[in-house]
């Protein structure tokens, strides 16, 4: 299983044609039998988890049986060429999922095979979550400082905050340096501990996702920066 998402920023003048794409690309993603499950989404502020949404910012995420089909996808879909006409800035990553829980609209998008394990290298992590409405308030209260740690952790590359609506259905995509760090952040910091267990004991959520990818590629730029110079944060950086 392949999966590919794309982060675009369109320029002002496109705004109102990144809105009017929500709609009427879903026709030609529905139709394209190759592709198993897509999302189109918009994003916070500069791309980023967390804050007020941003209405330059838009992404795409697909996934496929095979790298091919990928690859025409990108090659000349109506879709893609949506994005890249009205955007000046586009930052795409292929992914091969490692493993994964939880679903997304009620699919699982990510699931593999079997648990695969990936000790070096770079991991790409997507979490995502449907939030109760009557749970906003104070999942809101509460994300800002798990997103502002994940910034500041030892090994983290970059990260994106996108989703379907702004409020209600968000997603995180976070790359680092290798899963040891992932790990360090997801489970022995304080802030996103503290999250995971009011997760659970509040019921937030009303559908969760968590799912590791090995990066296969990823090319173009995020936020004025090509995304091959983003270098992994250490402390002796901080």
């Amino acid at each position: 299983m392949i999966a590919a998402l794309t982060i675009t920023k369109f320029r002002r003048y496109g705004i109102p044609f990144a809105f009017l794409g929500m709609a009427i690309l879903r026709l030609p993603l529905w139709l394209n039998r190759n592709c198993k499950f897509w999302k189109l989404m918009g994003s916070g502020k500069d791309a980023q988890v967390d804050l007020p949404p941003d209405f330059k910012h838009w992404a795409i995420i697909t996934t496929w049986d095979n790298e091919e089909d990928c690859d025409e996808f990108y090659a000349s879909s109506f879709p893609i060429k949506w994005f890249r006409f009205f955007g000046y800035e586009e930052f795409t990553i292929l992914l091969k999922a490692l493993s994964s829980h939880g679903l997304w609209s009620g699919k699982e998008p990510f699931k593999s095979i079997e648990n695969t394990k990936l000790d070096q290298g770079k991991i790409a992590v997507i979490t995502r979550a449907k939030i109760h409405f009557s749970k906003l308030k104070e999942f809101k209260s509460n994300i800002k400082r798990a997103a502002d740690q994940m910034r500041i952790s030892e090994g983290f590359i970059l990260s994106a905050g996108v989703g379907e609506n702004p409020f209600l259905d968000q997603a995180t995509f976070s790359i680092w340096e290798n899963a040891a760090y992932m790990k360090n952040y997801a489970y022995k910091s304080f802030d996103h501990a503290d999250i995971i267990k009011l997760t659970r004991e509040r019921q937030w959520y009303s559908e969760d996702l968590f799912a590791r990818f090995e990066i296969l590629k990823m090319e173009g730029v995020f936020n004025g920066k090509s995304v091959n110079e983003y270098q992994p944060l250490h402390q002796s950086n901080n």
